[in-house]
């Protein structure tokens, strides 16, 4: 069975490339369940209900999110009623929403679950104690996917190594660039720091180049607009077994779409 989890959506470029090239992914990639890092989605910052939808709708099944959260004022009042989107389960209790959820497709269900790294991030609680209180709550009879949203690859990597063989498969975002280090971890869980970017290439990990080279170069600060142009998707497919929830492969996937000068 293969899960398809892709990196931090940019703004409207995002999404508009995948309405128009999921479906033919998931069916190329032959995939059964397609998981999005949507924090980013909201013009750059957060996620509202009708975008959750407008990604369901393009052929993901399942929404992550990240330290942008609440950066839509009224999504903290819809998110309880998303099932299928999950905050950092290591946010403060208090806040509303999940931090996990099941996903079930026609082979089979697995569990997905949101964490937040703390190191040059907002404030979270530590995500290594918080990984260990989800898992007591997770059925033991289901696959394990973690979406770590950090900063540090050092602290992506070090929590890797802390799960593996507990989970399924951990994969990064935040960072919006892929990194090369696909590969199973000694104990079998399937590891990468980074998934990548759904969004516009041309740019500063999907922001108007201009505003950041000033920010640059100047100190000051600005505001920084989504880019325009052509889109990269990128994420990483995992195939796993429903019944020993162990990972046998994962690879990177990238789709660009072509730059006309």
């Amino acid at each position: 069975m293969k899960i398809l989890m892709l990196g931090d959506v940019v703004g409207n470029p995002g999404r508009r490339v995948l309405r128009k090239e999921l479906e033919r992914i998931r069916y190329e990639l032959d995939v059964a369940a397609v998981v999005v890092n949507a924090e980013n989605a909201a013009a750059g910052s957060g996620l509202t209900a009708a975008l959750a939808k407008e990604l369901f709708d393009a052929g993901a099944d399942a929404l992550t999110l990240g330290d942008h959260t609440w950066g839509q004022k009224e999504f903290a009042a819809q998110i309880g009623s998303l099932e299928y989107v999950v905050r950092p389960a290591n946010f403060a209790q208090e806040c509303p929403g999940r931090g996990w959820c099941m996903v079930t497709t026609p082979i089979a269900r697995f569990a997905l679950v949101n964490m937040q790294g703390r190191t040059f991030m907002q404030n979270a609680d530590c995500p290594f104690k918080a990984i260990d209180r989800v898992l007591a709550e997770i059925p033991k009879d289901v696959a394990v996917f973690v979406d770590f949203h950090a900063e540090a690859t050092s602290e992506k990597i070090t929590f890797g190594h802390y799960v593996d063989g507990r989970v399924t498969a951990v994969v990064g975002t935040h960072t919006h660039v892929q990194t090369s280090d696909a590969m199973l971890l000694p104990k079998g869980t399937a590891y990468l720091t980074d998934l990548g970017m759904t969004g516009p290439y041309i740019s500063s990990i999907g922001r108007d180049l201009k505003p950041v080279t000033r920010k640059f170069i100047t100190g000051m600060p600005g505001r920084f607009e989504v880019a325009e142009g052509p889109c990269v998707i990128e994420g990483a497919v995992i195939d796993f077994s429903p019944a020993t929830k162990k990972a046998s492969s994962i690879e990177t996937f990238r789709f660009r779409q072509p730059y006309v000068g």
